[in-house]
């Protein structure tokens, strides 16, 4: 076996997408995969970072003027097509955006700190994201992927939730569960920790303060985080008020829907596959949670999403790393990695399909008439 991995018997002859990676405790350590990267990938740019930001809000900008200039002028028919059109591209580098606030969350954007959240909060604010609320539940997520107990997100059901493992696993269930995670699974997640943590007390949110998710320090943030999203909520109402509902809907409503989208499509598949475990507090530890993440292609999206969809197990081991220098990063640690790196590049409508009606429920398997705290993907 690659690496020194002990590999499931059972999955040998599934086809290379379901090879389980590796379970046992990886040969390596972070230090030598952080010895493999060349020293100037940790560096943090603010020329390149600025460029980044800004080519978003050109293109943004321009598909815009597009958008408001040329299609009202069509005739009906292709205006109804012109409009999918615009909303699919728009929401696709407004994901594009969002990433550049999520690299401010982790103080990936430039070395100054003050400078990080500003940028991630005027960004982030501007398409209805809770930057602080998400810095700091992201930041749990980080330090707990894929424990069943601590990870902050895309927790998977257990069999014993009948609504999933009987009710739903069929593949109607799987298109019902499919539509409503890319149309609500972006509000849902924020306003109501949809897919996250499960705490036992306390009004779990981004938006709230005082939720269980945050510590006493950084609540005042949170409230910030508030005033951000609300001053947008509100100049969306005056656009509506000025320009018109259906303007604002066409303009700026149905890109965040599609933006929503792609948010969930980029993090349920990044973390959800037949090949990679989950692990309980029997077994996890920090690397190998780390590594149990999925690097996919998003074909011609790959360039609104800055690339971030190859790199993703690369930025769980070094989330400071600038998304410029992570493909170069991932490259140099590769063959230290072996089979204990997972890249998956199936057509992206199959593998989210796939994962969809196949990914129901996590249970450990059976060892020696025991179950251990390794948990794979059921359905």
């Amino acid at each position: 076996m690659g690496a020194g991995g002990r590999m499931n018997v059972a999955n040998t002859n599934k086809p290379p997408a379901h090879k389980r990676v590796p379970i046992s405790k990886p040969p390596f350590e972070l230090s030598d995969l952080k010895k493999a990267i060349p020293p100037h990938c940790f560096e943090r740019s603010l020329v390149r970072s600025f460029a980044a930001l800004f080519r978003d809000f050109i293109i943004i900008g321009a598909l815009y003027y597009l958008a408001d200039t040329f299609i009202p002028m069509l005739p009906k028919p292709l205006a109804y097509v012109a409009w999918p059109v615009y909303w699919f591209f728009q929401g696709a580098y407004l994901m594009g955006l969002w990433v550049i606030g999520h690299e401010c969350g982790h103080h990936g954007f430039s070395e100054y700190p003050w400078l990080n959240d500003t940028i991630g909060f005027i960004v982030h604010s501007l398409i209805l994201t809770p930057y602080f609320g998400f810095k700091y539940s992201h930041r749990t997520h980080h330090a707990n992927t894929n424990s069943i107990e601590y990870d902050e997100v895309w927790i998977p059901k257990r069999k014993a939730d009948k609504l999933y493992s009987e009710i739903l696993n069929n593949p109607t269930g799987a298109f019902i569960v499919f539509t409503f995670k890319i149309v609500l699974g972006f509000p849902l997640y924020f306003v109501f920790n949809l897919y996250g943590r499960k705490y036992e007390k306390g009004i779990t949110s981004h938006f709230y303060p005082y939720s269980p998710i945050f510590n006493d320090s950084e609540r005042f943030q949170i409230f910030l985080t508030d005033l951000g999203v609300f001053a947008t909520c509100y100049a969306v109402y005056r656009a509506a008020v000025v320009m018109g509902t259906q303007w604002v809907i066409n303009i700026y409503g149905m890109p965040i829907l599609f933006m929503s989208g792609f948010f969930i499509l980029l993090t349920y598949l990044h973390h959800t596959h037949p090949a990679i475990p989950h692990y309980d507090s029997t077994e996890w530890d920090w690397l190998r949670g780390a590594l149990a993440t999925v690097d996919r292609n998003f074909g011609f999206l790959n360039h609104a999403f800055h690339d971030v969809t190859r790199t993703h197990t690369l930025h769980h081991l070094f989330p400071t790393i600038p998304h410029y220098h992570t493909f170069e990063a991932r490259e140099a640690v590769k063959p230290i990695l072996g089979e204990y790196y997972k890249y998956d590049d199936t057509p992206i409508l199959e593998a989210v399909w796939r994962e969809t009606k196949d990914c129901i429920f996590i249970e450990p398997d059976e060892v020696n008439g025991q179950k251990k705290g390794i948990y794979w993907f059921h359905k």
